[in-house]
């Protein structure tokens, strides 16, 4: 294989690419996001179906996507054109590779202006710039922070510099010696913050809101939210993963690597709710903020608390290195493709995205300010990019990704990459095949707001899709029974 000609830079460890890909996972939308979610579409029974949607979608289109790195040994482009090219396919196929890639780009370019919010209030939680006796104060406090294009626009350009310092320094040397503590660092501070939580007066409550068992709440739209959260978590679809995976050493298992990442995604989620709820709760405030919770409630909560200061700065300090994890990961992949394809450095490659990733960041930036009425059909630079990536580029992402795995690649390809045994692998193939390409069109419907019925009554649809699928996967592709008797007679 042409990817073989040159080494590439791998992880000192396995552990140094869990902790790179669940601080990828685990961003702003995770804090605040999942445990409210969570409490509102019944507590641990939500739990369990999400746990079964990153089971039935996330864990394989993961899988799937780190076995197209570690294979083709490159950025979402050269390593899906190798992989498709080693089997005898169009290199059309790598236009998935550039939408990955162009994907992840275009999500930090309005992140990073996301990201410099936890960064501002870190700062204004130090040096007392967040006081307030009431929500509505604390809601003219976040305007203000928003309508200063100067202020907003630093702390978007330091989320930058940042994000491309640490990659500019390199994988081993840049990611993941700052992952190693950074992750870390991230989960003692939602351990030092659950323990303040239980002396608040609001842990019972916030763990009976986050984990008790009430079936009853998961409605449709909880389904339809866990699906949703399982497949985005996981930075799926966005190049990071794929890139990430590119550097995993050989005898790595990608099975087991990618259900511990799942499984620490979900266990800080869960920690941040079990951080910020009781605060919440001990001071009678509302938990369906959503971004409000954070930058508005919360602030005003850790004024009323002994020690809120204290508290209050370990809890930005957490959100800016969760959003700064993901940001590092989102760009990795345009690094690569332009150190493979270029032949330039890393350093100058890093530097030269940046600077258009800054260009572009200042867009979306004076969106909330000087740009408010720059509009196309009703949304705002911001609103372009996140509704272009979320809603379109991601979805169809995923879906071309675990297409071209089930249905168009030799199976021999993944087979050797992921060396499952036959039961595993076969279960891996069927997920891949049927049941992640079905969960991923419901998630892109549902993201379209093309249908506002509920869940359930779609299910004679989403039967006969699978059905179809199923028909279309054994005439395109018989190749299941073929790939077991191989992987046996090995």
């Amino acid at each position: 294989m042409a990817s073989s000609e040159q080494p590439r830079i791998q992880w000192l460890g396995r552990w140094g690419f869990m902790l790179a890909a669940t601080g990828s996972a685990v961003g702003l939308g995770n804090i605040w996001k999942f445990p409210y979610i969570t409490g509102e579409f019944g507590g641990g029974a939500f739990v369990l179906v999400y746990l079964a949607c990153i089971l039935a979608v996330g864990v394989p289109v993961m899988m799937t996507e780190i076995a197209f790195g570690r294979r083709g040994l490159g950025s979402p482009v050269d390593a899906i054109r190798r992989v498709v090219r080693e089997s005898g396919r169009s290199s059309a196929w790598s236009l998935i590779g550039w939408m990955a890639m162009l994907c992840g780009f275009m999500i930090l370019s309005f992140y990073v202006v996301v990201a410099g919010w936890s960064f501002a209030y870190l700062w204004k939680m130090l040096t007392g710039g967040l006081a307030g006796s009431s929500v509505d104060d604390m809601a003219a406090v976040f305007e203000a922070n928003n309508a200063n294009p100067w202020n907003l626009g630093f702390w978007s350009t330091l989320v930058t510099l940042l994000t491309m310092l640490i990659v500019g320094k390199g994988v081993q040397e840049g990611i993941e010696k700052s992952v190693s503590w950074m992750m870390p660092g991230l989960v003692l501070m939602l351990a030092l913050l659950i323990a303040f939580g239980v002396f608040s007066g609001g842990f019972a409550q916030a763990f009976s809101f986050l984990l008790s068992f009430d079936a009853g709440s998961l409605s449709s739209e909880g389904m339809l939210a866990a699906l949703g959260h399982a497949f985005f978590t996981l930075s799926l679809a966005s190049g990071a993963i794929l890139t990430y995976g590119s550097y995993l050493p050989k005898g790595t298992s990608i099975a087991r690597t990618t259900l511990s990442v799942a499984i620490a995604d979900t266990v800080v989620a869960l920690m941040a709710g079990l951080a910020i709820f009781p605060v919440i709760f001990a001071n009678g405030m509302n938990p369906a903020e959503g971004p409000g919770l954070i930058f508005m409630s919360l602030p005003l909560a850790f004024q009323a608390m002994p020690l809120g200061t204290l508290f209050g700065t370990l809890f930005f300090l957490m959100l800016s290195m969760a959003a700064l994890t993901s940001a590092i990961s989102m760009v990795e992949a345009t690094v690569s493709w332009l150190c493979d394809n270029k032949g330039i450095s890393r350093r100058t490659a890093s530097w030269s995205t940046g600077i258009v990733l800054w260009l572009i960041s200042t867009l979306a930036m004076l969106s909330f300010n000087l740009g408010a009425d720059w509009t196309l059909a009703g949304k705002t630079v911001f609103d372009w990019l996140d509704y272009l990536t979320s809603r379109l580029m991601m979805p169809l992402g995923g879906l071309g990704m675990v297409v071209l795995a089930g249905f168009v690649l030799k199976s021999e390809t993944f087979r050797d990459e992921l060396w499952l045994a036959p039961l595993p692998y076969a279960l891996w193939l069927s997920m891949v095949r049927y049941v992640s390409p079905l969960g991923i069109v419901v998630i892109f419907i549902d993201a379209l707001g093309i249908y506002q019925v509920s869940f359930a009554a779609q299910w004679p649809w989403l039967l006969a899709i699978l059905v179809a699928m199923v028909a279309l996967g054994e005439a395109l592709s018989p190749r299941l029974r073929p790939a077991l008797q191989a992987r046996r007679a090995l």
